[in-house]
């Protein structure tokens, strides 16, 4: 599993249309306004790396509204959220 951080620079009066469009994407799992120097933050969740290039070079490009993006791979994830998941189910 290839999972990425996407941060989002979206033309102002489409912040919300961009947030929109982008949760029928498959491979973005979340998606988050924020405050500060971006506008939205994806999660991505992919299979592979061709999935992930294919996901910010084609399908990102598709969506209207998108001014600048950086893509930020993980390397490794630190969770509470996955401990308590072993937990709860006894291990």
């Amino acid at each position: 599993m290839v999972t990425a951080i996407i941060l989002i620079n979206a033309e102002r009066n489409r912040i919300n249309e961009v947030a929109e469009n982008m949760q029928s994407i498959d491979g973005i799992s979340e998606v988050y306004s924020v405050s500060g120097k971006y506008d939205l933050i994806a999660i991505i969740r992919v299979k592979t790396n061709d999935d992930l290039a294919d996901l910010v070079t084609r399908q990102l490009l598709a969506l209207d509204g998108i001014a600048k993006t950086e893509t930020m791979l993980a390397f490794q994830a630190y969770s509470r959220h996955d401990l308590e998941a072993m937990f709860s189910v006894g291990m």
